[in-house]
């Protein structure tokens, strides 16, 4: 069953039966507050009609005190909008949804997202695997819903990084994918290809790396002048000692303006790493750039390390479940990364 109404000022409001005990309900990033409240009230009231106190509300976005205030039954397992969640959160999420389904057949558990639907897509696809692992007859066609669901609704509008999660999440539970405790060390960055940013051609890169979420490294500004064919290699010197969820950000910080770009994101764990070299091509790549064929940096290439300007150091997730108002682009964060803006390349 699936229930998709508009109101006023493009609130949507998407209701999805997965499977008879999963419900997904979601609401763009761009929904009206008044309109999300009154909304959200409507959902609380037909699923308290149908299913009594037998479900469980999975909140996938921020926290919100509206929602609690609604359902008393409520767990908080968000993340930031368009990324994935850490592998230990989606097995935690797995965790969750099955012993509540197997406490009661009458048990129903919802899925609420305000933003992109990859959250729910992530939350889905990875229950399918994980109840493959106690599979029996009778949840066949409810894994056969899952991944139709996963299959039309997610996976044209999903993150690269959402589905290599998933990815590694279905290779760890089957065996396929076998884990590295170990810690890696990074030493090289290559961006190989940097688009066009500036009217006149270029860009001014620069690369912030997390762990857990907490920034670990911010690299210099890379000038490249005019020349949308060169390639950077951004060398860390000793190696940056990494373990577990990393993402890699990379952003543009415009010349005349006091404002940056994201170029690329990437996320990925440590554990299922065994080679000297990670290779992410345009197509595994977050907010992607195309490709180019260079390897070093060429006399166009400058950089600058004054890397305390306060623009370069802002950090986009330390206010992700803070107190916030939604804003017209639906960012979680309403701190100074309300000046990041995803800029699409203008060069080849």
């Amino acid at each position: 069953m699936s229930v998709s109404r508009p109101t006023e000022d493009s609130c949507e409001l998407d209701l999805v039966y997965v499977t008879e005990r999963i419900i997904a309900v979601s609401f763009p990033s761009t929904a009206n507050e008044e309109n999300f409240r009154v909304n959200l009230r409507e959902v609380a009231q037909m699923l308290k009609s149908k299913h009594g106190g037998n479900y469980l509300l999975f909140n996938l976005s921020e926290r919100r005190p509206d929602i609690t205030k609604l359902h008393a039954k409520v767990l908080e397992f968000g993340w930031p909008d368009l990324h994935t969640p850490a592998l230990e959160k989606i097995c935690s999420v797995c965790k969750a949804m099955d012993t509540w389904l197997n406490a009661d057949p009458h048990n129903v558990v919802v899925l609420h997202n305000k933003g992109n639907r990859g959250r729910i897509g992530v939350v889905i696809a990875a229950y399918m695997h994980y109840s493959n692992i106690s599979a029996s007859a009778d949840q066949a066609l409810d894994r056969f819903a899952m991944k139709r669901f996963y299959e039309d609704k997610i996976v044209p509008i999903g993150q690269p990084s959402q589905r290599r999660y998933v990815h590694y999440f279905s290779g760890l539970l089957s065996g396929s994918i076998k884990m590295n405790n170990k810690p890696l060390f990074l030493h090289h960055v290559i961006m190989h290809g940097i688009p066009n940013f500036e009217s006149k051609g270029g860009c001014r890169p620069f690369l912030r790396i997390y762990q857990a979420m907490q920034p670990v490294y911010t690299s210099g500004i890379y000038n490249v002048q005019g020349d949308s064919q060169t390639s950077i290699c951004i060398t860390i010197e000793p190696g940056l000692l990494l373990k577990g969820d990393i993402l890699l950000k990379c952003y543009h910080k415009k010349f005349r303006s006091p404002a940056r770009d994201v170029i690329f994101r990437v996320q990925f764990h440590t554990c299922t790493i065994h080679d000297l070299g990670v290779v992410f091509g345009k197509e595994d790549l977050d907010e992607a750039f195309k490709g180019m064929e260079h390897l070093e940096n060429g006399p166009s290439v400058s950089v600058d390390y004054n890397t305390a300007d306060p623009l370069i150091r802002w950090d986009s997730y330390d206010n992700f479940n803070g107190h916030r108002e939604d804003g017209v682009d639906g960012r979680w964060d309403p701190g100074p990364d309300s000046l990041d803006r995803t800029a699409l390349p203008t060069g080849p």
